[in-house]
């Protein structure tokens, strides 16, 4: 079993920033990819990045792309999204999820609420 814990949500006005932590525990050695996920109410679940966890491969959504950074620390088993030039649709749960021991995710997060004021 592998938990996850974001943290880092919050309320912030538009062009502001955010950096949201992951932290994994449990079998965090059969982790092989983390990934970010978003959910805005009323509309489906949009992925954001995803970060290998044995090397530096990384992967953005195309509106993450030049504003978000993800970034991991193998030696705390966390996970950052660093969140720039935020927008009032950036609003959003944000979900941390991981895929260990099979391809896919498989373990998610509780979500951190992000709000974007404009």
């Amino acid at each position: 079993q592998v938990q996850l814990v974001e943290s880092g949500g919050g309320l912030v006005q538009a062009g502001g920033s955010l950096r949201l932590s992951c932290a994994a525990s449990g079998r965090t050695s059969s982790i092989y990819l983390v990934g970010w996920f978003r959910q805005a109410p009323g509309k489906e679940r949009e992925f954001v990045a995803h970060t290998y966890w044995s090397d530096d491969t990384i992967y953005y959504g195309d509106f993450a792309m030049g504003r978000f950074t993800i970034s991991k620390d193998n030696a705390k088993n966390t996970v950052h999204l660093q969140m720039d030039s935020l927008k009032p649709e950036d609003t959003a749960v944000y979900y941390c999820a991981a895929a260990a021991g099979r391809v896919g995710y498989n373990y998610w997060g509780q979500g951190t609420q992000v709000t974007v004021s404009s």
